[in-house]
């Protein structure tokens, strides 16, 4: 037993030290790294709720099973949307003294403080959202109140900044489901944003983004506003709930921006949520629906990807009103099929040398419409191909290194690996999934022989 105990500590004090050392951009403006240069995949979860609604029970359990499922980061919110000002926390706490954001309130912060500290001990970092963009501009669908100013927001920017400075798994985002309407909004993000990193010691003490409504398709997201923002470390876009949804576009069109910054899908369409808003007409997403972006996301030039799951975001439970026709309480719907499988696309990009990492699509030769997508991605040494339906294509193999090829069929709904062959390389080929119609998605994998990769999922 004594040994069991001590073999636990060794572990928690293993995993610790590795989130005490704050993420940063990779040299070549692509992707995240460690603090010792290793690549970093991004796969997170929209838990917009999990400080505001969660008991310190309730949030370890979540946090365990997120981490259970392979999930390296969980955004939420400090100064929650649901009324997250005036409803207390559960423990009939709230976040400021008369909603004034010089004045927070100590015992909320020690709530935020154990979820923090509780998710680093389990190796996860907290995209953590100092406010929810409401109490900017409250607009028709939030609560507000609109409380912040440029000042404020200063202050309240320098006081978060300055308490979690130590906490190196902390990646900042600011925004909040919002676009700003006009300068003035800007200039409080800005605020907000200046005062963060005062108070955390420097802007290379900082990891930054934005999180904005879905905007136009070449506006590339946070880019629109802040591309050009010291603070701003990672372009973030938000490409919405709805399946007709050209994501790739919208990745490339940040992807694109000079400076190169690397950039993410922040919330894409969340599983069990009702497709644009429209459950009657349209039906509530499923499992291939949020498998679908996401693979398309990375594949198009993202870093991570962030799932999103429309019973969890609210932290839906049978004491709660249901918000937009939620159907499970949080505790069941964590372990539905979609983000079950958001574990094989961390595996399947792991498993290849990430940094050298390119979206291409002149590898294929029909990238296809928005439902039978089709979406190319390599390395030196190794390619991708994501097929929305299974449909065929044809891949230009003289874009990767190797005389002697391996292919492989990888499927995103298991994880399992099927062998296509060994060819010789320099040519055209085509390729058919094992499998095709709605809802049957395939990666072609192929390899440079020599290299000997591992199958993901398994060391070499």
């Amino acid at each position: 037993m004594r040994t069991r105990i001590v073999i636990t500590l060794l572990v928690m004090l293993v995993t610790t030290s590795a989130l005490q050392a704050q993420l940063r951009v990779s040299d070549n403006k692509r992707f995240l790294i460690t603090h010792d240069g290793e690549p970093f995949f991004w796969l997170g979860d929209t838990a917009w709720e999990l400080f505001h609604r969660l008991t310190r029970e309730e949030a370890e359990k979540y946090l365990r099973d997120r981490a259970r499922q392979k999930f390296t980061v969980i955004q939420a919110v400090v100064l929650a949307e649901m009324d997250g000002l005036q409803t207390p926390n559960a423990y009939n706490e709230i976040p400021l003294e008369a909603n004034d954001p010089t004045k927070p309130r100590e015992a909320y912060f020690q709530h935020v403080d154990f979820i923090i500290d509780k998710a680093a001990g389990l190796g996860l970092y907290i995209a953590l959202f100092p406010t929810w963009g409401d109490k900017v501009f409250k607009n028709r669908w939030g609560i507000g109140p609109e409380i912040f100013n440029q000042e404020n927001a200063r202050v309240y920017g320098t006081w978060i900044g300055n308490r979690y400075k130590s906490r190196k798994n902390v990646i900042w985002v600011l925004g909040g489901d919002r676009t700003p309407r006009n300068e003035s909004d800007v200039a409080i993000w800005r605020s907000m944003a200046e005062g963060i990193v005062t108070g955390a010691g420097g802007y290379d003490q900082t990891l930054m983004t934005f999180h904005p409504q879905p905007n136009d398709v070449n506006d590339g997201g946070s880019a629109k506003w802040f591309h050009n923002d010291a603070w701003l470390d990672f372009n973030m876009l938000q490409t919405g709930h709805c399946r007709e949804n050209n994501v790739w576009d919208r990745i490339k069109a940040a992807y694109d921006k000079t400076p190169a910054k690397p950039v993410l899908d922040g919330e894409p369409l969340y599983e069990d949520h009702p497709v644009c808003f429209n459950a009657k007409d349209l039906g509530t997403s499923s499992a291939y629906d949020v498998r679908m972006f996401a693979y398309i996301d990375v594949f198009a030039g993202a870093f991570g990807h962030t799932y999103g799951c429309h019973d969890i975001w609210q932290m839906n439970a049978p004491s709660r009103q249901p918000i937009n026709g939620a159907h499970y309480p949080w505790y069941e719907a964590i372990d539905l099929p979609g983000a079950q499988q958001m574990q094989y696309l961390r595996a399947l990009i792991e498993s290849r040398p990430m940094l050298d990492r390119v979206p291409d699509q002149s590898l294929i030769n029909d990238a296809r419409g928005s439902n039978d997508h089709i979406q190319a991605t390599r390395g030196k040494d190794y390619l991708f191909v994501y097929s929305a339906q299974g449909k065929s294509f044809t891949v230009n193999t003289a874009r990767i290194s190797g005389s002697m090829l391996v292919a492989r069929w990888y499927d995103p709904r298991t994880g399992e690996v099927k062998d296509a062959g060994r060819f010789e390389g320099r040519e055209a080929k085509t390729f058919t999934p094992p499998t095709s119609g709605y809802g049957h998605d395939w990666v072609l994998m192929i390899d440079d022989a020599s290299k000997n990769f591992s199958l993901p999922g398994m060391s070499k």
